[in-house]
């Protein structure tokens, strides 16, 4: 028993901490998994404690009636031992107070004396221990029956302890429900939105594309293709200017959402208040400023050489198609295309086509 009150007060601190963590969880901004995880691991700890509990409460009952069954002898042995006094004392009663002097005086030889001696001796032995067994065996009554009233309470704690872990359990139990479906309601909106996210990066790569496509046909001379140089240069990687001042919201390639979803972002997010200057990274030429989709407000610029930079989720477009702009020309303000993700500057760098790492592109972070 006192094992399993160990186990029980383990277990009870280690759900403690957990429901600490998720306090503080709760508090922060955090990922729908972390939360599911420790929910999780909480309903673990309660049905772990639900268990001992169980295991608790068989062995209290295994006491109760060990201890009863003791109780129960230790009475019929002293009822026996009473009795038996009784009679004692009533045949001492009976005979009166010299009786013991009238026995030895009565003997007729000194043999006979000393035999009766003896006797009336070990019957006044006998008499004390009877009377000792009697007071031990009260004291062991008393003391086992205190002990069965600390069991009886030790089960009403138990079962009462019992029911509240029940209730606890069932609680998380609905709280597990209601977060699977928050999160398959997560993931359907997440792969909605990664849907329109892809029809957003088709349309921005065919709009590249043709833009490339153009610009080669009206470089063309003869089959010979005229192309201008990129002012985006090699020598350019890790010292391009931030477009926009903020911290990294997300990076390029693959992430993984917490409901295990995946996206693919092209370029890197830079969270920044709503109104804050985009800057242009290098000089170049306006080739689109509008609406794209899930990229909201974008505008691309045209490098050369088959380059591009694209700026998204623009609040205020400050620039327009055909415009030519220098290199750190403002060309809008910080929006929001995505209330998931807050305000912020979609960034990306296209060579030739393909997507390359922004932030490989950018000086050191801010």
């Amino acid at each position: 028993m006192n094992a399993q009150r160990d186990e029980l007060a383990r277990i009870r601190a280690e759900r403690d901490e957990l429901e600490k963590k998720m306090s503080g969880l709760q508090n922060t901004a955090h990922e729908i998994r972390d939360e599911v995880n420790l929910l999780d691991k909480q309903h673990d700890a309660t049905a772990r404690m639900v268990k001992s509990l169980d295991q608790q409460l068989v062995a209290i009952t295994d006491e109760v009636q060990t201890t009863t069954s003791d109780l129960q002898k230790l009475e019929r042995e002293a009822g026996m031992k009473r009795t038996v006094l009784q009679r004692r004392l009533i045949e001492i009663y009976k005979r009166g107070p010299l009786y013991s002097a009238e026995v030895l005086f009565s003997a007729q030889s000194v043999g006979q004396l000393v035999a009766r001696y003896k006797y009336l001796h070990l019957l006044a032995l006998r008499d004390k221990g009877l009377v000792h067994r009697l007071d031990e065996l009260h004291d062991k009554i008393e003391s086992q029956q205190v002990q069965l009233v600390r069991l009886q309470n030790s089960v009403a704690e138990n079962r009462s302890q019992k029911e509240r872990e029940a209730a606890r359990l069932a609680d998380l139990e609905k709280e597990q429900a209601k977060n699977l479906v928050r999160v398959q309601g997560d993931t359907k909106r997440t792969k909605a939105r990664l849907a329109e996210l892809e029809k957003s990066e088709a349309r921005l790569n065919n709009l590249i594309a043709s833009f490339e496509a153009e610009r080669r046909r009206a470089s063309g001379r003869g089959g010979t293709v005229a192309l201008s140089p990129s002012s985006i240069r090699t020598t350019d990687i890790g010292r391009l200017d931030w477009p926009v001042n903020g911290t990294f919201l997300y990076r390029f390639g693959r992430f993984v959402n917490p409901n295990n979803t995946t996206t693919r972002w092209n370029g890197i997010g830079i969270g920044a208040p709503v109104g804050t200057m985009v800057k242009s990274v290098s000089a170049g030429t306006v080739a689109y400023a509008g609406p794209m989709g899930t990229y909201g407000n974008t505008v691309i610029l045209e490098h050369g050489g088959g380059d591009y930079s694209v700026y998204g989720s623009l609040d205020r477009i400050a620039v327009r198609k055909g415009t030519r702009v220098i290199k750190g020309q403002p060309l809008g303000t910080v929006g929001v295309s995505d209330p998931a993700l807050g305000s912020h500057l979609h960034f990306e760098i296209r060579r030739g086509g393909p997507a390359v790492d922004p932030a490989e592109w950018l000086r050191a972070a801010r």
